[in-house]
């Protein structure tokens, strides 16, 4: 059975919203993990894209990414990466997913979720889609999660996790702390038997 593994950029209060440039909302705020963002934290991100070979987005991550990526150069090699990767994305709203090798997965979300990690191939990313993480977190669906903790501290933007989410305890993995100052903490979630 494939993994579902997730790497997700945090500040320290929680906030996983906008952490890229392309990102469209906290139009103030947005870029925040860039400074902490060097080559060594990118040989972490590009070590996940190698050992997957899908991404599983949620809506709001899918239309940023696809406006974002599609615009980049063709020689862009994380472009190429990104926009050559198969990707499923979980929404409700949409109604077509257009950007290159994406299928939009309607219906029962845990069990299109249990079908795509029963199909052969390497592990399946969730890349940023905090929304959909701390939804997959609370259906026990997510085997791996990887968050790239920034020093900063917003004030502002979606959490991870809102109030009143069921009690969920992970297992720490590993921890390392980048030159950057961006520490990444591994979990795996402790799932009921």
């Amino acid at each position: 059975m494939r993994k579902l593994t997730s790497a997700l950029f945090i500040t320290l209060d929680g906030v996983v919203e906008a952490p890229g440039p392309g990102d469209t909302s906290l139009p103030d705020k947005r870029g925040w993990s860039m400074p902490f963002t060097d080559d060594e934290v990118g040989g972490f991100i590009m070590g996940g894209m190698a050992s997957s070979d899908a991404m599983l987005l949620g809506r709001k991550t899918y239309q940023d990414f696809a406006a974002y990526w599609s615009a980049q150069p063709a020689d862009d090699f994380m472009a190429g990466q990104m926009n050559n990767q198969n990707k499923f994305v979980v929404s409700t709203t949409l109604d077509k997913a257009d950007w290159t090798n994406s299928t939009l997965l309607k219906g029962d979300l845990t069990q299109a979720i249990t079908d795509l990690k029963n199909q052969p191939g390497k592990d399946i990313s969730i890349v940023g889609s905090g929304t959909l993480v701390a939804s997959l977190l609370q259906l026990e669906l997510i085997d791996e999660l990887n968050l790239l903790i920034c020093p900063v501290i917003l004030g502002v933007g979606k959490r991870l996790f809102k109030e009143g989410v069921d009690t969920k305890i992970l297992k720490p993995v590993s921890s390392k702390t980048y030159a950057s100052g961006m520490t990444i903490l591994t979990l795996q979630p402790t799932h009921k038997a």
